[in-house]
């Protein structure tokens, strides 16, 4: 059994700055890409940021320069650190994280709940 585990959204007024964290646990035996997705009120999920095992990174152009992925691979868990944030980063933002659960012979993607991150003043 395979848990992610998101949390730290919430109320923030423009310009203001969020940190969102995911934790992984469960029968893990290791965790290859972890990334956060967004889906706004009637738009389709959209990949925010994502980070490989190795530290490797890449971002959505609508938030390069303002949001930072990290991961601490000792603790299963993938951070977001968002800044400058804008009415239109407003979403559910889930946690995704590929990985090998123990006695299961290919990697999976497994899916966090959801954290609402709402801009507004």
């Amino acid at each position: 059994q395979v848990q992610l585990v998101e949390s730290g959204g919430g109320l923030v007024q423009p310009g203001g700055s969020l940190r969102l964290s995911c934790a992984a646990s469960g029968s893990i035996f290791s965790i290859n890409a972890m990334g956060w997705y967004r889906q706004a009120p009637g738009k389709q999920r959209e990949l925010v940021a994502a980070i490989t095992s190795g530290g490797s990174t890449n971002y959505a152009d609508s938030v390069k320069g303002r949001f930072t992925i990290s991961r601490d691979n000792a603790k299963n868990t993938v951070y977001l650190q968002m800044n400058s944030l804008k009415p239109e980063d407003t979403a559910v933002y889930y946690c995704n994280a590929d990985l090998w659960a123990m006695g299961v012979m290919t990697p999976l993607g497994y899916w966090g709940q959801g954290t609402q991150v709402t801009v507004s003043s």
